[in-house]
């Protein structure tokens, strides 16, 4: 007996050294929790977030006004310059020096409705001869006002305004669906963790009853009710829960760097995972469970993203096949003068009106085709995406079912794993007692760990199956809401 003491103090010793360090103990809403906040796949989801709203942001600030300066504060020049001499009526190249600034002031505003921009100037600009004669000219443009609009029929303001919405939906959506990946990876190192610690706790009873076994084998072998090969046997299966628990404190210390990565703890926090619950009562129903997913998955937005995609595509080569050209229009007032001072006094009007036009006559039916093809690409994507919806909604239904299942499977492991216990406990005391050989102690020992590994392995499976159907409907079926984020604190601690 005093071997056993000494083994079980080699092996449990450590553990008990590691409880008198910082010991974190946690649930799997815990692990979800934290990875969500702290993990770097966490950060790496914000940050892809924080890229679609500022795409957004930018389709929202094209439709408002933009005021811009532009300012030429320098422009000084001295080359050989081709002039015309009028005295003697020929072209000549003589030395010129002169010096140019300007400033200007334009506010432009698109036009959603029409795809045309409106747009608003003031200018300033100064030239000035330098050498002899040292002449300065002004001119100003103190107002002008203008329209110019495409006359082809395609208006990208009105594609944007149907898509660049959804698209900044889908990637909200995108963001809470991430957070439930985040949450079955969580779930994966949790139980791996679990199920380290399962095989280390089985390992420890083993080592000490396979050592308890073998001590009484050994004075019973010496009295005759045990034979050589059974002695033997009880020798073995000492020997390898030794081998068995070194395997599992490694297994432990390698689950427990996993999930202090993932989770970006100290790579020396001790962590200990408490085994989940469950709700046997829970069952979900596959029609609220798809009419959900059809509302929140961000694959049913991008499904809807593409289809307006397809359409745009059509509209755009449609209206390449017939008339195009622009118009272009402007109004103001300008002036110039040789002093500053005059160079706003008593503006002249100034108009311009410039409208062209292009024609295809000849092109071998190369519009025609691409507008052909365009509509047989939006007829592929509408069949694709619809095919994509019963591929997804029969996905939906399957994870459901088997969740709903797993719920008994639970149940059943549950209730094994109880009996396996309970009938090794017996089995081990008839061995005790003489009543059963070493055979069938073996059997009921694998029998219980066996049942243990199988009740793990089904809790595993319950909740991967319940967080991957939240994660196809984005809802939580426990409290029967919407899964949301506040995206407005996203946004303001960045």
């Amino acid at each position: 007996m005093k071997i056993k003491n000494i083994l079980i103090w080699l092996f449990v010793l450590p553990m008990f050294i590691s409880n008198a360090q910082d010991k974190q103990f946690l649930t799997l809403d815990n692990v979800i929790d934290i990875a969500s906040k702290k993990s770097l796949d966490a950060f790496i989801n914000q940050n892809m977030y924080l890229s679609s709203y500022y795409e957004y942001r930018y389709f929202k600030a094209d439709r408002l006004p933009s005021l811009t300066l532009d300012a030429t504060v320098l422009d000084y020049n001295r080359s050989m310059q081709e002039v015309y001499n009028y005295d003697e009526n020929r072209d000549e190249y003589i030395e010129r020096e002169d010096f140019n600034s300007n400033v200007s002031l334009r506010l432009n505003q698109n036009v959603g409705l029409t795809g045309g921009q409106i747009f608003a100037t003031s200018s300033l600009a100064m030239t000035q001869k330098l050498g002899d004669d040292q002449l300065s000219s002004f001119s100003s443009t103190p107002f002008s006002i203008g329209y110019s609009q495409s006359i082809d029929g395609y208006n990208r303001f009105k594609w944007e305004a149907k898509i660049e919405p959804i698209k900044y939906e889908k990637a909200k959506k995108e963001f809470i669906q991430a957070k439930e990946n985040l949450a079955l990876k969580a779930n994966r190192l949790f139980f791996d963790l679990v199920d380290a610690q399962i095989e280390v706790n089985i390992s420890v009873t083993n080592l000490a009853n396979s050592d308890t076994l073998y001590t009484i084998g050994k004075g019973r072998f010496q009295v005759g009710t045990v034979t050589q090969d059974e002695l033997l046997n009880l020798e073995l299966r000492f020997m390898n829960s030794k081998l068995a628990l070194t395997r599992a404190n490694l297994g432990l210390e390698r689950s427990k760097s996993r999930l202090n990565s993932f989770l970006s703890f100290d790579k020396n926090t001790d962590v200990e995972c408490i085994i989940p619950s469950f709700s046997s009562n829970l069952q979900i129903k596959a029609d609220l469970a798809i009419e959900q997913a059809l509302i929140n998955n961000p694959d049913i937005y991008s499904q809807r993203q593409r289809m307006m995609e397809e359409d745009r595509r059509v509209d755009q080569a449609k209206s390449e096949t017939g008339l195009s050209g622009t118009v272009f229009a402007v109004f103001g007032l300008n002036q110039n003068s040789t002093e500053l001072s005059r160079v706003y006094d008593e503006p002249l009007g100034r108009q311009q009106l410039r409208a062209g036009v292009s024609v295809p006559i000849l092109d071998w039916g190369r519009r025609k085709g691409q507008l052909a093809m365009a509509r047989s690409d939006r007829e592929v994507m509408r069949i694709s995406i619809n095919q994509e919806k019963i591929d997804f909604e029969q996905n939906v239904t399957m994870n459901v079912m088997e969740f709903n299942l797993q719920g008994n499977q639970v149940l059943n492991t549950a209730k094994a794993d109880t009996i396996a216990q309970m009938q090794y406990d017996v089995t081990q005391q008839r061995f005790l007692i003489g009543k059963v050989d070493v055979t069938k102690l073996n059997l009921a020992r694998n029998d219980r760990e066996q049942a243990r590994r199988a009740y793990i392995g089904s809790l595993r499976s319950y909740w991967n199956y319940y967080i991957t159907i939240r994660r196809l409907t984005l809802y939580d079926f426990q409290n029967n809401i919407t899964l949301s984020e506040d995206f407005e604190r996203i946004i303001n601690n960045q």
